[in-house]
């Protein structure tokens, strides 16, 4: 990253039901495959005597940061696997944690010789197979419920990166994962950082639940970045090299890799909604009444089918318009990333370095100058500790839902249609590949055309 009127609570309840309904009997087929799946090995009461071995699946900047992270939450703890679709990768990314001098020290000799480094779209069973006690899972979100079925299977903690899937059959196989993680003790921690801010909690969980502005009448939050991973030309791609290769390579740009960058960047904005709309209503995965949306792509980014712009809205039950616009357009445009409440009494605005409100009850988050924690570091901080202490960190209910709420803006901008919770939750959406074939060809879906539908299946 670079980053009250309350809904009625039977129609929240029954959609929420109505939607587990649609995953439950495979999740019960799931838990009985899965019935020999012991309570992982740091739940016996070994605590902090056992050296907690970590492996880190996705080699990106966004991973390698996440495995700096989890080296620093614990004093116990050694980097043991890595592995990523490209070895080299891997590799280039093992010499960045070790100008970590922190970090270095906790890098085990078999990741050091490079024995557990591997490559392949297989590393991540073979990370798993090392004997892993946490992983974190970075890949591309495409890749997510694959691997976090994985990890959960074995019994391995997982710290699963945002989002959780790229389409709603991705969603509900994760959910169905969840279950398991539940019933055998497994602790899930998922990427999305803000909830783990100290002026986010203050914010969303104290002075705006206590009534700081009073009702919420409107939020408008803004996401305006740099280009993340340009698209670029065909004739760079070497000869030779697969339709899946060239696309893992530049993941970023295919709506089956990403889930577009609404859903793999702006969902941090979606995500910071439902928190909201939880603190305020009580309801923990709190259900829009709908959506509606406009994107597409201004700039040309060569072979691709993602949009670089959205403007959002969410209607909900108490007539709040809850409004989410998104561009990466690069240089020369103004940047922004802040969110704007207003209240009945008063308005918040809330960013990555503050939080604010102005009214009646005027208040300023102050960082402390000395304790100051860093979001990143303090999930993982948490994470650690709840395994240490033998209780479960369980993200994975809301990482799923803050994903499909993202999901159903993008269905509302690829079709031009106003979009309800029920279409999202009754779609038979599926992009990933199955299976996904290195070697074979992967022809690209055709830019959306909002009007023209959307990619609904593989």
């Amino acid at each position: 990253m670079t980053e009250e009127q309350k809904p009625t609570s039977d129609r929240l309840d029954s959609s929420r039901r109505d939607f587990l309904r649609t995953t439950g009997s495979a999740a019960a087929v799931a838990g009985v495959a899965a019935g020999s799946v012991g309570f992982p090995a740091i739940l016996k009461g070994q605590g902090e005597t056992k050296k907690l071995k970590v492996g880190l699946i996705g080699c990106g900047g966004r991973g390698t940061g996440a495995a700096a992270q989890a080296l620093a939450a614990d004093d116990n703890v050694e980097l043991h696997a890595m592995g990523d679709a490209f070895q080299d990768k891997a590799l280039l990314q093992l010499r960045v944690l070790a100008k970590d001098r922190a970090a270095a020290a906790k890098i085990g000799s078999d990741v050091q010789s490079g024995k557990n480094v591997f490559g392949g779209l297989d590393a991540y069973q073979k990370v798993m197979d090392t004997g892993v006690d946490v992983v974190l899972l970075t890949t591309p979100p495409g890749f997510r419920p694959q691997h976090f079925k994985e990890a959960i299977s074995r019994g391995i903690h997982s710290f699963v990166e945002k989002p959780c899937a790229t389409d709603v059959a991705g969603v509900k196989d994760f959910l169905e994962t969840g279950k398991i993680a539940a019933e055998k003790g497994i602790s899930v921690l998922c990427g999305f950082c803000y909830r783990y801010s100290d002026h986010g909690r203050e914010l969303f969980e104290k002075r705006l639940p206590e009534g700081a502005i009073g009702a919420i009448r409107s939020v408008t939050s803004n996401y305006f970045a740099n280009i993340v991973k340009p698209m670029p030309p065909e004739s760079d791609r070497p000869e030779g090299m697969s339709d899946t290769e060239w696309q893992i390579r530049n993941w970023y740009n295919y709506t089956w890799l990403s889930g577009d960058g609404y859903v793999e960047q702006a969902i941090h904005k979606v995500d910071k909604m439902a928190w909201l709309m939880s603190t305020m209503t009580g309801n923990p995965k709190p259900i829009p009444t709908a959506c509606y949306a406009l994107g597409g792509r201004q700039r040309p980014n060569n072979v691709c089918n993602t949009f670089d712009h959205y403007a959002v809205t969410y209607e909900w039950e108490n007539g709040l318009r809850y409004h989410i616009n998104w561009c990466q357009y690069g240089a020369g445009v103004d940047k922004s990333d802040e969110d704007h409440i207003v209240g009945e009494t008063g308005e918040a605005t809330f960013d990555i370095q503050g939080a604010s409100i102005s009214g009646p009850n005027a208040w300023t988050w102050r960082r402390p100058r000395t304790g100051a924690r860093n979001m990143y570091q303090t999930e993982h901080d948490e994470f650690f500790a709840d395994i240490r202490a033998g209780k479960r960190h369980a993200d994975e209910e809301w990482v799923a839902h803050s994903t499909l709420l993202g999901i159903m803006a993008r269905m509302a901008a690829y079709s031009g249609k106003r979009i309800t919770w029920e279409d999202v939750i009754n779609s038979d959406e599926r992009l990933v590949p199955d299976p996904v074939d290195w070697a074979g060809a992967l022809p690209v879906r055709p830019m959306p055309i909002p009007g023209e539908g959307g990619p609904t299946e593989a």
